[in-house]
C-alpha cells in the first residue's frame, strides 16, 4: 500500500510564495515520476509540473519561470516551490507519482487573494 501525504497549502496574497511537499510511504523501491496537478473549481485537473528520477522537469506554460519542482529520492519527497503567485493559481493541488501504478495524494488547497 502506497500513501502520499501533502502539506504546505494555504492562503497567500498575490505575489507571495508557498512551498508544497508530498512524501510517499509504503512498499516503495523507486519512484519513476513525481508531479503536481491542480484543479480549480469548474475546471479540469491539469499538470502543473513533473520531475523524473533523473531530474528532468516539465512545467505548464502558465507557471514556467514562477514555480520550481524538485525531489529528494532518499526521502521519497517531491516539492513545489511557488513564487509570484497569482489569483488564477488558486486551486486544489494534488501530488501524483508513478511507481508501476499511478497514485494520488488527497489534495491541498492553495488560495491566492488579490
Amino acid at each position: 500500500q502506497v500513501r502520499l501525504v501533502e502539506s504546505g497549502g494555504g492562503l497567500v496574497q498575490a505575489g507571495g510564495s508557498l512551498r508544497l511537499s508530498c512524501t510517499a510511504s509504503g512498499s516503495i523501491l523507486s519512484i519513476n515520476f513525481m508531479g503536481w496537478y491542480r484543479q480549480a473549481p469548474g475546471k479540469q485537473r491539469e499538470l502543473v509540473a513533473g520531475i523524473t528520477t533523473g531530474g528532468s522537469t516539465n512545467y505548464a506554460d502558465s507557471v514556467r519561470g514562477r514555480f520550481g519542482i524538485s525531489r529528494d529520492n532518499a526521502l521519497k519527497t517531491v516539492y513545489l516551490q511557488m513564487n509570484s503567485l497569482k489569483p488564477e493559481d488558486t486551486a486544489v493541488y494534488y501530488c501524483n507519482v508513478y511507481l508501476g501504478a499511478w497514485y494520488w495524494g488527497q489534495g491541498t488547497q492553495v488560495t491566492v487573494s488579490s
